[in-house]
């Protein structure tokens, strides 16, 4: 490629990476809005004004305040499945710890996105609550691989660690509300509490055998 064909190709490429970075920045700031105000109560004007920005712009990048509802969730459950899940070098048991405190991790730091992904919005959108799904089953998985090995795991083990999933949303919310608590006791007491999961699980299903580690926590 000689100089002129570089010149004409940097422009635009400097061009998209303003737009990527105007888009995830109008993301950060619903986030936010969306976090302390619910779906229905925020109009596209109300919006506009508190991130001081002209409305056509978010209608530019999102088209409705539904599609910049739904950009939001997306980009907050792709943080957080990716925070959760990493560490997987790790031995399964203490990757099945690191995904939790990965999970409170992202929850404490990213607290806008994270009641964005959990609580409030769109009621019973089917699109954003497959989005939510979507997350559950994430770390359903992750937690499965690294307590079982293996993803393939039967619906007694699947159901139980997605109850066990639901609870920690609700109980992550109360715990950042409340701040009553360090991220280690709260990391140390859903660890107890999937312990408690699996050894049911086993009971029903002894295919999916818990760990041994978590017997001695329990």
């Amino acid at each position: 490629m000689n100089t002129s064909q570089q010149s004409a190709v940097r422009p635009g490429a400097r061009g998209t990476q303003r737009s990527s970075a105007r888009r995830a920045e109008l993301i950060a700031i619903g986030r936010s809005l969306f976090a302390d105000t619910s779906y229905d109560a925020l109009s596209m004007d109300d919006i506009a004004r508190q991130a001081q920005v002209a409305k056509g712009l978010i209608y530019y990048y999102f088209h409705s305040k539904r599609g910049y509802y739904l950009a939001i969730i997306e980009d907050s459950v792709a943080g957080l499945v990716s925070y959760a899940g990493s560490g997987a070098e790790l031995p399964p048991v203490e990757r099945v710890q690191r995904t939790i405190d990965s999970y409170l991790r992202y929850a404490e730091h990213n607290q806008a996105a994270y009641r964005a992904i959990v609580s409030g919005g769109v009621g019973f959108d089917t699109e954003v609550h497959a989005i939510r799904d979507g997350v559950r089953e994430a770390i359903v998985m992750t937690i499965a691989e690294g307590a079982y090995g293996r993803t393939d795991i039967a619906p007694v083990a699947r159901m139980g660690l997605l109850a066990w999933v639901c609870s920690v949303e609700g109980a992550a919310l109360a715990w950042m509300d409340r701040g009553e608590l360090p991220r280690e006791t709260m990391c140390e007491l859903l660890v107890k509490t999937l312990g408690g999961a699996m050894r049911a699980i086993e009971e029903l299903d002894p295919a999916h055998p818990a760990p041994a580690p978590a017997r001695r926590h329990a």
